[in-house]
């Protein structure tokens, strides 16, 4: 015959034993491991929101559209990981999130200041073959002059005379024979451009075709026909052909600047790109031979006028490379660049020298004329560049270029003072939800509103502790919206509460006494409360796979706090139940909270049904 289910329950005691071990052993690791004071100890790891901070979510892109590999969104991060700890930020936290999506958070750091991590940079080098001066809407181009002689960038004196920068043994060979006239057309680096390509034929007509059949800037000017170009997105400028795009007055650098990145990348094509340190002006550039993998070090220091400026130093393939490429634009054998008119040689009458752009992502950094023959080491100066522009330039191309491209998601910035204050706010909402529920516990089920209490309170310690324990093993910040989601739990656990007493109470109306009751309610009721906690745990899973920034925050304190309340629930709500079934208070319709189904005239009497139970 098998025993009575009372007896196959574990005993009371010993469930209670059990959660006393689990929480001497959360609490052993919380003391006892780590280091710093005590007070440190209990001091849980808070999000940026709450302590003041800026938080950037960046977006990865890939050419074709598909989700960018895990190994070359990791090598993003470790990039960008490296770049935030150039700019000298205490404690940053970069993590990849989902499977295109890198985080950074960081304390006390202007948003602005993130944004240049996030950039491509992609390094060419390439000779300058034309240039003509960038005119607002409807303005007229003409050749740009140098002005005082003086290029955007120059190359280091010192450097052109040193050893490391001595005239190159590699014959200056050319990379390639360019054309004085921008006559290349680009080819579509994806299907999506393509398309994109012949949409904007088709919104430009026969203008398109009239467009191409240019080959001198100062025949399009004025010309009204052409300001259609004027109002095509960058990305619609980005897909057209290199001859539209130098020759096309109507194409300004404020549409060429803006182009997505990496559109000016791809070394096996001239490009045109646009150098504002000066004069603005569209630069036809040649194909590119030394690139920014050619480059060893760079370093942003001040020269001996008190400029800043950034040093480059190459490699040893590298600094042939750039031997060959300075030296063919110094000595310009081929008559390499005779179209450009911005050479000082060609305004004073001198040595027509060549000049070469540093293209940095889709802008010329400089575009120095080259006078001398350089290799090993070199710097990039000249107007527009400060200790700013300098330190993020040099940061960059010391780190090397990014494996994706990536576009600014969500970016949030906190001062410590709000931060307080949104801390003070999220702890009095989750004081105040528990202060809801215990009174209305007290005041609908009077006795047993001190099991929900306190296991309210033990749920809550054992919540903190884990807290403490994840922000030390994982880094698991707890942020406003992780507030948020443990005075959700407090809703999720007061369910349980009300499925098991309800169900008690429909027991006792059946026709059980009080204490046969407990055992009958809680076989029936742990699996509502299981299937309950169940769903809440997979919505809290599915949110935070699926989730992005402070939704993951929400989805794992919910379920970090379902989880942890099912603990409690099996191993402190149902043996207190259990014993406070035996006490005379339990029993006492006016204590227990049960007085209207006790107090009914069928009710079954106490002592009877406690000898048959």
């Amino acid at each position: 015959m098998a025993p009575p289910r009372n007896q196959q329950q574990m005993p009371p005691s010993r469930q209670l034993a059990m959660l006393a071990l689990l929480f001497a052993i959360i609490y052993a690791f919380v003391f006892f491991g780590g280091s710093g004071s005590i007070h440190d100890k209990l001091k849980p790891k808070l999000g940026l929101d709450l302590v003041g901070g800026t938080t950037m979510t960046l977006v990865a892109h890939t050419p074709d559209g598909k989700a960018p590999k895990g190994s070359q969104l990791e090598q993003a991060r470790q990039i960008i990981e490296d770049r935030v700890n150039g700019l000298g930020v205490a404690e940053p936290e970069i993590v990849t999130e989902g499977n295109s999506n890198i985080v950074i958070s960081v304390a006390d750091t202007d948003p602005d200041a993130l944004k240049s991590v996030a950039t491509t940079a992609q390094l060419r080098f390439r000779t300058v073959l034309n240039s003509v001066a960038d005119v607002p809407k409807g303005g007229v181009p003409t050749p740009s002059p140098s002005g005082s002689g003086s290029p955007s960038g120059t190359p280091s004196a010192s450097a052109s005379k040193s050893p490391s920068a001595s005239p190159s043994s590699t014959s200056p060979t050319p990379a390639s024979s360019p054309s004085a006239t921008a006559t290349a057309s680009p080819t579509p680096v994806s299907v999506d451009q393509a398309k994109l390509l012949e949409q904007v034929k088709k919104k430009l007509g026969a203008t398109y075709t009239q467009a191409a059949a240019i080959n001198d800037p100062s025949s399009a000017s004025g010309n009204p026909a052409f300001d259609k170009f004027s109002d095509l997105t960058p990305e619609e400028v980005a897909v057209l052909p290199i001859s539209i795009q130098f020759n096309l007055p109507q194409v300004t650098c404020a549409q060429l600047n803006n182009r997505p990145p990496g559109s000016v990348e791809v070394t096996s094509e001239q490009v045109v790109a646009c150098d504002d340190s000066s004069t603005p002006q569209k630069l036809l550039l040649d194909k590119a031979t030394v690139v920014g993998t050619d480059l060893d070090d760079a370093q942003a220091n001040i020269d001996q006028n008190g400029s800043w400026k950034v040093d480059l130093k190459f490699g040893s393939k590298g600094a042939d490379k750039w031997g060959a490429l300075t030296s063919a634009a110094f000595n310009n054998p081929d008559q390499t660049c005779p179209n450009d008119p911005a050479r000082v040689g060609s305004q004073s009458g001198g040595t027509d020298y060549c000049r070469v752009a540093v293209v940095l992502d889709n802008k010329v950094v400089s575009a120095p004329e080259i006078q001398a023959v350089l290799r090993v080491q070199s710097q990039i100066s000249g107007q527009g560049i400060g200790s700013k522009e300098a330190k993020e330039l040099a940061n960059q191309l010391k780190y090397g270029a990014l494996p994706l491209t990536f576009t600014q998601g969500d970016a949030t910035s906190i001062s410590a003072t709000l931060g307080t204050e949104q801390l003070r706010a999220g702890l009095l909402a989750a004081g105040i939800g528990m202060l809801l529920v215990v009174i209305y516990a007290f005041f609908y089920y009077r006795i047993l509103g001190s099991v929900i209490f306190l296991s309210l309170v033990l749920s809550g310690l054992l919540t903190f502790g884990m807290l403490l324990l994840l922000g030390r093993g994982i880094g698991f910040t707890l942020t406003l919206a992780g507030i948020a989601g443990f005075i959700v739990s407090l809703g999720v656990a007061a369910d349980s509460f009300v499925i098991y007493f309800e169900r008690l109470k429909d027991e006792i109306r059946d026709g059980r006494s009080p204490r046969s009751a407990v055992i009958r309610a809680w076989q029936r009721a742990k699996r509502t409360i299981i299937t309950a906690n169940t769903v809440s745990i997979l919505a809290a899973v599915t949110l935070y796979l699926f989730g992005v920034g402070s939704v993951r925050g929400f989805a794992f304190a919910l379920g970090l706090a379902t989880l942890l309340d099912l603990f409690v629930v099996f191993l402190f709500r149902h043996p207190m139940m259990t014993l406070l079934a035996s006490t005379k208070a339990f029993l006492s319709p006016r204590v227990s909270g049960l007085g209207r189904v006790l107090e009914r005239p069928d009710a079954p009497a106490p002592a009877a049904k406690t000898k048959e139970a």
